[in-house]
């Protein structure tokens, strides 16, 4: 490939810093994955022996963890690269399409994952890694960009192994190759590729592109939100319409619209200019990325949650369906704070709050009809809402500060 054509599929500086109509198609595979996921989060709580105890439903949830982090990465992967490429050039938007079907099939997988469609999980997760570092290995002579996809694929090769192996093993040791497949993929991208004698990644993506990176986040968390809409309408429609179902749907319409508040209101509404305003955007970028990684884990657990809810409305709420209904709201405010001291280099007080009053009362939600349970997650969100909204009441709109 010659130097311009080279040129041509990599993103301009002076392009708009914002994602096109392929990246948001994109993201509506991620709609199903995240709807897969939920799912398999609403069974863990809900079959026999696994509903009925804390530990066993908790060491479920991290096998569904470890799914719900390997499609996070492809996600965070596939963000990475449009924010160096040009998502206009053909060859790009065939990666994207490439991506986003692979992505699909490992929707489709998640469900028997960890049994008869592990094979179908896992070598899809190592196609879609390898593949696309290998196309961009191999297009881009010359080029910077292309030492470090060979770094990246040094360390995706190495994760192949456990990945792959583990598509073979029992439960137990496949939950154990995965997460150090996992640990691999994630520790790679963290350190920037570092291969003894051929150096690493010096320029975090942040750097080169925060202003869209940041969109793209918020983004997902619409999408995440979106799913726990979809979620509860369609949980609502597969049960009978009675007044405890419907005040269970309205109370999950009404938590979203409040997670929703929180994040935008007002770090969600500035964290490019967080990041343009940064001395080292590459060093924000990560305490960024962690943020939403947190805040679409604890959107993922309310939306089990809710679901659950609007099963079993005026039932008596399990340890587990507790530890969903008010650690999800509680992991997302903590996301929340990571995001709003990277936004304004603080962190408000009724964040924490929120979160010690969630665990507080966790203990005397079990037992109580999840309906309740509901509707304290909600009230103590509204709290944190509400603050919000008296501590900026007669104040300008505070501008990005983040840490020095």
């Amino acid at each position: 490939m010659t130097t311009n054509r080279v040129a041509n599929l990599l993103r301009k500086r002076e392009s708009p810093q914002r994602p096109i109509f392929l990246e948001l198609f994109f993201d509506l595979v991620y709609v199903f994955a995240l709807t897969r996921i939920v799912d398999e989060l609403v069974l863990d709580y809900t079959r026999g022996r696994v509903a009925e105890t804390l530990t066993t439903s908790l060491s479920e949830n991290g096998e569904t963890l470890l799914l719900f982090l390997a499609i996070w990465w492809i996600w965070t992967q596939t963000a990475w690269m449009t924010s160096r490429f040009d998502p206009l050039q053909p060859a790009i938007q065939f990666v994207v399409l490439a991506t986003m079907f692979g992505s699909l099939l490992l929707a489709v997988a998640i469900s028997g994952a960890l049994s008869e469609t592990g094979l179908l999980f896992a070598s899809t997760y190592v196609a879609i890694q390898v593949g696309r570092t290998l196309f961009f290995v191999l297009t881009m002579p010359g080029h910077d960009l292309r030492r470090i996809n060979m770094l990246a694929l040094v360390w995706f090769g190495a994760s192949a192994v456990p990945w792959l192996g583990g598509a073979f093993a029992p439960e137990l040791t496949r939950n154990l190759l995965w997460l150090l497949a996992l640990a691999i993929d994630y520790l790679g991208g963290t350190l920037g590729w570092p291969v003894p004698w051929l150096g690493r990644s010096q320029v975090s993506p942040w750097a080169v592109a925060g202003e869209y990176l940041a969109e793209r986040y918020w983004l997902l968390i619409i999408v995440a939100l979106g799913e726990t809409i979809l979620t509860a309408g369609t949980a609502f429609l597969h049960g009978p319409i009675v007044a405890e179902r419907t005040l269970a749907l309205v109370l999950s319409f009404v938590t979203t619209v409040l997670l929703w508040r929180i994040y935008f209101y007002r770090a969600g509404q500035i964290l490019g200019e967080a990041i343009a305003a940064s001395a080292d955007p590459g060093r924000l970028g990560r305490p960024a990325e962690l943020s939403h990684l947190l805040m679409a884990l604890g959107i993922v657990a309310n939306s089990a949650g809710s679901e659950l809810v609007l099963i079993d409305p005026s039932g008596h709420a399990k340890p587990a369906w507790v530890a969903a209904m008010l650690g999800g709201p509680a992991l997302y405010l903590a996301g929340r704070s990571v995001f709003e001291h990277v936004a304004f280099a603080r962190v408000s007080r009724p964040r924490p709050i929120g979160i010690l009053v969630l665990a507080a009362i966790a203990p005397v939600m079990v037992g109580l009809p999840p309906l309740g349970v509901a509707a304290a997650a909600a009230a103590v969100l509204l709290g944190v809402a509400v603050s919000d909204t008296i501590r900026a009441h007669g104040r300008p709109l505070e501008q990005a500060s983040p840490p020095r």
